[in-house]
């Protein structure tokens, strides 16, 4: 295995385990009273509840069906967009459920922790934790205990199919795959918090648009990682990720904008109401 592949492996790791509680601890201390552990808590349940154990559950009952399966290697486009639409659907809805829920005093600052917080745990649970066992997997083959491991195992009449698969996957994977799945990280989180913000924004402001234009951005940049279901397909890898990874920036520089306008007009908002408080 190269330096840069065990470089990689170790940034993707600080960025999507490390990093959200990080920028949480962060974030916390510097607008303190404001709850901004509660509604980081209650964004990351926002993703967690609807997909983990609604969305997910049903999709793994959904691929040990022969037809389901037989439909997916087929149609791979439909296929991609089902996915993109319903992890859509669930969590714009997860996202209105927090918002309505922190809507008594619900802040812009309040609005960005319930976004950090949903891409925060995403971050954690399906990129983070995966790079904890690639952390140590690494170490034990720098340090010889993934052969210990694979003779012990062995000697015991165990199946070492699993360990040599996930050896075989840190050996031969590019270091850049390694890197792409912290930037992905780094692009999907700010995107949430982006997505987050406009949810909140419309439960608070009464509108409805903000809302749909989140579901519609969100199937979007699913939409764009989809793409991967055509490699072999008529897009060879390179294309297909380069493609992908294009358009995810793209989406990003987007959320970037729509946070800072989204923050500018409603810290324009909270001003104006001070006054009006002080007379109350």
């Amino acid at each position: 295995m190269s330096n840069l592949s065990v470089v990689c492996i170790i940034l993707t790791f600080v960025v999507s385990l490390l990093l959200p509680p990080a920028f949480l601890v962060f974030y916390a201390l510097r607008h303190k009273k404001q709850g901004i552990w509660s509604a980081w808590l209650l964004g990351a349940a926002g993703f967690f509840v609807p997909q983990i154990l609604i969305r997910f559950p049903i999709l793994a009952a959904l691929s040990r069906t022969d037809g389901f399966v037989a439909f997916a290697q087929a149609h791979p486009l439909i296929y991609g967009f089902a996915l993109a639409f319903t992890a859509g659907l669930f969590e714009v809805v997860g996202r209105y459920a927090v918002a309505r829920v922190l809507k008594k005093n619900l802040t812009y600052r309040r609005a960005l922790a319930a976004g950090l917080g949903h891409g925060g745990i995403e971050a954690i649970l399906i990129t983070g934790l995966a790079y904890v066992s690639n952390l140590v997997f690494l170490v034990m083959l720098q340090t010889g205990g993934f052969e210990a491991a694979i003779a012990q195992t062995t000697a015991a009449g165990g199946d070492v199919t699993a360990l040599l698969s996930a050896k075989d996957a840190l050996m031969n994977t590019p270091w850049t795959m390694f890197l792409l799945a912290g930037f992905e990280r780094l692009l999907a989180m700010t995107c949430h918090a982006a997505l987050s913000m406009l949810v909140c924004y419309g439960v608070h402001s009464g509108k409805t648009a903000p809302t749909i234009f989140a579901f519609a951005m969100h199937v979007g940049m699913d939409c764009v990682a989809s793409i991967s279901l055509m490699i072999g397909k008529g897009l060879s890898q390179a294309t297909a990720y380069t493609i992908i990874y294009t358009l995810l920036t793209a989406f990003t520089v987007l959320a970037i904008v729509i946070l800072k306008n989204i923050r500018a007009r409603w810290a324009a908002e909270e001003a104006q109401e001070v006054p009006y408080d002080s007379q109350a």
